[in-house]
């Protein structure tokens, strides 16, 4: 009896041999990954936000604008969404995940203007009535982690259609939102000048999977991981400055 070997029909011995050493070297990191970082994400920001979210939303001692709850809805709509779509594509539900796509471009073309709007709001309330004079200051930062998330998501919508770059650039995203629950933990966990550190570390964890799993980290992480790094270290260096351009330009766009 003869026996077929795989390249006599037309399958390369070496690729089964690559398939089956991925397969072994990523095991749960490359099948559960991107939804077991949607429930990272969302711990670290309903962790943060809880520690502040009783008196600022749930029971504040002074009205909040209407624009904080309506930006808080959507907010935690993208992080339900964003565990909706990570759990589709190991379920093998491709075609719901790639339909209810479309929901969530609808959803991440809203983020960036609440954002914005909400930044200026509640930063001209902490000027105005509660005399923060630090405010104008910080609001380089919403400003800084939407445009962030922005770009990426952008990226992210253009190349869909290129699975190994949409998805690693969706998780980039959803972690450039997590600054704002990163800066709320308590300064003994993560100090406030460095609190950016917590989402590099979220996608440090996507270049530590593709190392586990492809022995390489993907060109998306190359480019914005560094990226990131140096804007945050800008945003942070103009901050802690008070670089008088910007304190200018702030107070402006508050006015």
């Amino acid at each position: 009896m003869s026996v077929t070997s795989p390249q006599q029909v037309g399958i390369p011995s070496g690729s089964i041999a690559g398939g089956a050493s991925k397969a072994k070297r990523g095991g749960l990191w490359d099948t559960y990954f991107y939804f077991a970082m949607s429930l990272v994400i969302a711990a670290v920001v309903v962790g943060g936000f809880s520690l502040t979210m009783g008196p600022r939303i749930i029971h504040p001692k002074v009205a909040q604008p209407t624009i904080l709850y309506i930006h808080a809805f959507v907010f935690y709509g993208w992080l339900a969404f964003f565990i909706f779509q990570s759990a589709l594509v190991p379920t093998h539900n491709v075609r719901l995940h790639r339909t209810a796509g479309w929901f969530g471009v609808a959803l991440g073309v809203v983020i960036p203007v609440l954002g914005i709007w909400t930044a200026i709001t509640m930063n001209r309330i902490k000027v105005t009535v509660n005399h923060d004079l630090d405010a104008a200051a910080f609001m380089l930062v919403p400003f800084n982690d939407i445009v962030c998330f922005a770009t990426t998501f952008a990226l992210a919508i253009y190349w869909r259609k290129k699975t190994e770059f949409h998805r690693r650039l969706i998780l980039i995203s959803s972690c450039a939102l997590t600054a704002a629950g990163w800066g709320r933990f308590p300064s003994y966990i993560l100090p406030d000048p460095v609190f950016y550190a917590g989402v590099d570390f979220l996608i440090l964890l996507g270049v530590a999977r593709d190392w586990i799993v492809n022995r390489r980290v993907h060109v998306v992480y190359k480019f914005a991981l560094p990226s990131f790094i140096v804007v945050q270290t800008f945003v942070m260096y103009v901050i802690l400055t008070n670089q008088p351009y910007w304190l200018k330009i702030a107070n402006a766009i508050l006015r």
